[in-house]
C-alpha cells in the first residue's frame, strides 16, 4: 500500500480511478471502444512514436484496462500492473518475455495443468526446458540452477496440494544468481499473500478466480517493476494479442471491491470445514495452509494473512469413490474453477490436471484420492451438512472394503 491507501481495504475500492476525470461517474465508465481518435495526424504521429501520452487502440491501452492495472498494482505494492485475456495469457506472456530459445525454467514441485501444458509447449518448440523442485531448502535449489536459467517459477499454495512454498528462501537464493522470480499468486488474492514484499519480481493471477470472485468472468493480471511491465506490454501482450477486453476489465473492477470481505467470509468458512474433514472417518487427509497441524503452518503464518479458501483431501478409497462423493452431493457443484461464492468441488486427477502424465502427476502428490473444494460465501454450516451427507454414504459403502485393505 501506498501513502495515499495505507489500507487494503480502502485501495481495492478507490485505487487507479478518479471520478473527477469522468464527470463525477461513481462506477469506472466502460470505455467499450477498439479506436481512439487524433486531433490531427501530428498528433498520431507523436503517439505512435511514443512522444506524446494517449490512447491509440485498444489492444494497447483503455481507460477501463488502464484503472484496472492501476488497482492491482496498487494491491499488491508493485510499479505497474498489466491485464491480459486469462490467466493463462498472463503465464505465457511474462514466461515468453524472461525466455529465449534454450533457456532454463526452475518450477515449483506441482504447478496448474495448463501451466505445466505450456512448459511442454516450450520445451517441443523452443527447447525452453524446465524443471520441478521442492524448494524446501537453497541446496535443492542449487543443484538444479543452470547457467541458462533464467526464471523462477512459483505457485504458492500449489495447485491442488495446497503445499506452500517461501518465498523469502527462493527470492534469497534467486537474487544471489540473478534470476526473476515470478509468482502465481491466484490461491490467495492481494489480501492474503504479497510476493514482492517477500523479494519476488514478478505475480501473476488468473483474476477469474478471487479477484473477479463472481463466476462470470475470464481473465489474468500481473504486476512488478514499470520496466517489467513495459517490455511484456510492448511485446508479448501487444503482439501476441491475449489482451482484456474493457466489459472484462469493468468486471473485475467492480468484483474487487468486495475481495477483503468475500476473502475473511472464504477463509472463515474454510477453517471450519477442515475441522470437520478431520473427524470423518471416510477422510483419510486434509491439506491446508491454514491447519496448525501442518508441516507448512510457519511458513504460512510468514507470509499469508490467513489459510486461504481452498482445501484439498484425499479420501479412504479409489478414483471412482471419489467420482462417487461428488455424485452424491445436493448443492455443492462440480466444477474446476474456484473463488466464486458458490462452493464447488472438483477431481483434479482426472480433470484440472488430467494432462500431466501419471507418473510425474504422483510426484506433484496428486493421487486420484484427492479431491480439491473451493469453499464459497454460503453458510458453513449448510456447506458442512452437504459434505457430511456424501461422505456419509461412501463410509456406509466401503466400510467391509476399507477394513480388507487395513
Amino acid at each position: 500500500m501506498t501513502e495515499k491507501f495505507k489500507n487494503m481495504e480502502t485501495a481495492v475500492i478507490h485505487a487507479g480511478y478518479d471520478a473527477k476525470q469522468h464527470l463525477g461517474s461513481l462506477a469506472t465508465p466502460i470505455f467499450q471502444t477498439s479506436t481512439f481518435t487524433f486531433d490531427s495526424a501530428e498528433q498520431g504521429e507523436k503517439r505512435f512514436a511514443g512522444e506524446e501520452e494517449g490512447f491509440i487502440y485498444s489492444r494497447l491501452g483503455n481507460p477501463t484496462v488502464n484503472a484496472l492495472q492501476e488497482r492491482i498494482a496498487e494491491l499488491e505494492g508493485a510499479e505497474a500492473g498489466l491485464a491480459f485475456a486469462s490467466g493463462m495469457a498472463a503465464v505465457s506472456a511474462v514466461l515468453v518475455a524472461l525466455t529465449k530459445g534454450g533457456d532454463h525454467i526452475l518450477c515449483s514441485q506441482g504447478v496448474y495443468g495448463c501451466t505445466f501444458g505450456f512448459l511442454e509447449l516450450l520445451n517441443e518448440k523452443y527447447q525452453i526446458t524446465h524443471d520441478f523442485c521442492a524448494m524446501e531448502t537453497a541446496e535443492q535449489m542449487e543443484q538444479l540452477i543452470r547457467p541458462e536459467t533464467t526464471c523462477i517459477y512459483v505457485e504458492t499454495p500449489i495447485n491442488p496440494t495446497m503445499k506452500l512454498i517461501d518465498l523469502e528462501l527462493v527470492a534469497r537464493v534467486a537474487k544471489k544468481h540473478d534470476i526473476p522470480v515470478v509468482v502465481d499468486n491466484t490461491f490467495s488474492s492481494p489480501y492474503l499473500q504479497q510476493p514482492l514484499q517477500a523479494g519476488c519480481d514478478i505475480v501473476l493471477h488468473s483474476a477469474t478466480k478471487y479477484i473477479g470472485g463472481h463466476g462470470d468472468v475470464i481473465a489474468g493480471l500481473a504486476a512488478g517493476t514499470k520496466e517489467m511491465m513495459h517490455t511484456i506490454a510492448m511485446t508479448t501482450l501487444k503482439d501476441v494479442g491475449g489482451v482484456i477486453s474493457p466489459f472484462d476489465a469493468w468486471l473485475l473492477l467492480r468484483g474487487m471491491k468486495t475481495l477483503p470481505v468475500r476473502m475473511d467470509r472464504h477463509c472463515e468458512n474454510a477453517e471450519y470445514i477442515v475441522e470437520q474433514l478431520k473427524k470423518h472417518p471416510a477422510v483419510k487427509c486434509v491439506f491446508y495452509p491454514g491447519d496448525q497441524a501442518g508441516k507448512d503452518f510457519a511458513i504460512m503464518e510468514k507470509q499469508m494473512r490467513k489459510g486461504g479458501g481452498l482445501i484439498s483431501f484425499e479420501i479412504h478409497g479409489s478414483k471412482q469413490q471419489a467420482q462417487k462423493l461428488l455424485n452424491d452431493l445436493s448443492f455443492i457443484k462440480i466444477a474446476v474453477s474456484l473463488g466464486d461464492a458458490e462452493t464447488l468441488i472438483q477431481h483434479p486427477a482426472t480433470m484440472t490436471h488430467s494432462g500431466i502424465p501419471e507418473q510425474t502427476r504422483k510426484q506433484m502428490g496428486i493421487s486420484d484420492e484427492l479431491i480439491r473444494l473451493s469453499v464459497g460465501l454460503e453458510a458453513k454450516q449448510d456447506i458442512w451438512e452437504d459434505l457430511q451427507q456424501a461422505l456419509d454414504q461412501l463410509e456406509e459403502a466401503e466400510t467391509p472394503v476399507q477394513s480388507h485393505h487395513q
